[in-house]
């Protein structure tokens, strides 16, 4: 295989296994401030206890999240070190401000949100408790504004010429605020806090049907279900605005999302379909028209297709572009559903009575992960053959005396360290998960049970 297949393989898998953690770091975190601002506004103990459980869970995701993100950045100076060059201005300002905005934040606060409660005043934990929510966003803001500088370069001029050539920053905030940093980022946030809320609502639905810690859990899910409404409506719309964008920015990454060739004509919405892209032709069940609906609400009005472009500047792979981006919608219509059902269920006095859809809320906390993931590959997919879109090639951003076997065996090291990293991680939730949330009060005879259960078996 060559060298190029393989640094690309091992860069998405790196990224994409480090990409687990950090959605869930800041939709944990945004739920442990809810649950510690109303426990200080409120005096009521559960809501602590719910805040100092979820803090727990946080402090797993972040911690392997951390680990797991600093192999990437060796991974630039390995396998593509003329895209270091090329991008390095650029990359070296925003991951810089990430270290000063975010990181600096995240980290000087986070001792005291781990290790505070009862040392320090309740309001004093609270804001370590923001501090470290707020870190974590601003976190997403540096790694998107970076990786959004490669789908939509803005503020920079070109020096030095052949390989040689590198982006120098012209303007700081027109890098910053390129054309498709603000879409990518709200779709980017909300959908974090997507996998955290669905996760949280995964783990008290468990207890609910297990019948443990009752009446803590239908308040955690209450106030989860509410958060899981707004953000997966708002992921509808900003992933709308993200697609207005592409269509603008990159043309060639939604013809091959929608799978439409033609190079000016009206297109066609597929909700579900096949690609051939040798015969240029789509399978599936469609909206004549639909995209172009979408985008310009006009059945009729042209949209730039694949044939508009030299073969050489068209993503290769444009069925796996069509299937991951439909799988992220699908999932996302999912999510509005169910979470829009559960709300109904609510107002009806009967969400708690309907024990199969607290098991389909058990399952759902890995649909979230997979629409991210699903996103990132058809983004990253979909921008090939560029690594930084209309400027370099990926195939020339390759370190020059990297080896096919050496790029092989790093990747058959980390997918083992990184299985054992995963299998860490699924053990140390479980265990916190089953322990369940530790508090002086009971809240429930099913809590009180256990607890005496345990005390006889001396577990």
């Amino acid at each position: 295989m060559e060298v190029e297949i393989l640094s690309r393989i091992q860069f998405a898998f790196t990224v994409a296994f480090h990409y687990i953690y950090p959605p869930l770091s800041i939709g944990i975190g945004l739920l442990m401030v809810i649950f510690e601002t109303t426990y200080i506004r409120t005096k009521k103990k559960e809501y602590e206890v719910l805040a100092k459980f979820w803090t727990k869970i946080f402090a797993i995701t972040f911690g392997i999240g951390v680990v797991t993100g600093i192999v990437m950045e060796f991974e630039f100076g390995t396998n593509w070190a003329t895209y270091s060059r090329y991008v390095g201005d650029i990359f070296g300002s925003a991951l810089a401000a990430e270290g000063i905005f975010a990181f600096a934040l995240e980290s000087s606060a986070l001792g005291v949100l781990l290790f505070g409660w009862n040392r320090v005043k309740p309001w004093v934990h609270l804001v370590a408790t923001w501090a470290v929510f707020l870190g974590s966003m601003f976190s997403a803001v540096w790694i998107v504004v970076a990786n959004s500088w490669q789908q939509t370069p803005a503020g920079y001029h070109i020096v030095g010429e052949g390989m040689q050539a590198r982006a120098e920053i012209l303007d700081f905030w027109a890098m910053v605020f390129n054309p498709s940093s603000v879409d990518r980022l709200t779709h980017v946030w909300i959908g974090a806090f997507l996998a955290g809320t669905f996760l949280i609502l995964s783990v008290h639905a468990y207890y609910l049907l297990k019948g443990r810690y009752v009446v803590l859990s239908k308040k955690a899910f209450k106030i989860t279900l509410v958060v899981a409404v707004i953000s997966s409506l708002a992921q509808l719309a900003t992933g709308h605005s993200s697609a207005d964008g592409v269509a603008v920015n990159q043309p060639a990454k939604l013809a091959a999302m929608e799978g439409h060739f033609e190079a000016e004509g009206p297109a066609d919405l597929y909700l579900i379909g096949w690609v051939d892209k040798k015969n240029q032709e789509v399978t599936g069940i469609k909206i004549p028209g639909g995209l172009s609906f979408m985008l310009h609400q006009d059945f009729e009005t042209p949209v730039t297709g694949l044939n508009a472009f030299p073969e050489e500047d068209r993503p290769s792979q444009v069925n796996a572009v069509f299937q991951f981006y439909h799988l992220m919608v699908a999932i996302g219509m999912f999510l509005i559903a169910l979470s829009l059902f559960a709300l109904i269920q609510w107002k009806r006095g009967k969400l708690f009575e309907n024990k199969w859809l607290l098991w389909v809320f058990v399952f759902t906390a890995i649909l979230p992960q997979l629409a991210n993931q699903f996103g990132w590959f058809a983004a990253e997919m979909g921008r090939q053959p560029w690594v930084v879109y209309g400027l370099l090639r990926t195939s020339d951003a390759l370190s020059k005396s990297v080896q096919a076997n050496q790029v092989l065996f790093s990747l058959i090291l980390f997918f083992i360290v990184y299985s054992i990293l995963f299998l860490l991680f699924i053990y140390l939730m479980n265990k916190a998960i089953q322990k369940g949330p530790q508090s002086d009060i009971d809240f429930d005879e099913g809590s009180l049970n256990q607890q005496i259960t345990e005390v006889i078996t001396n577990k």
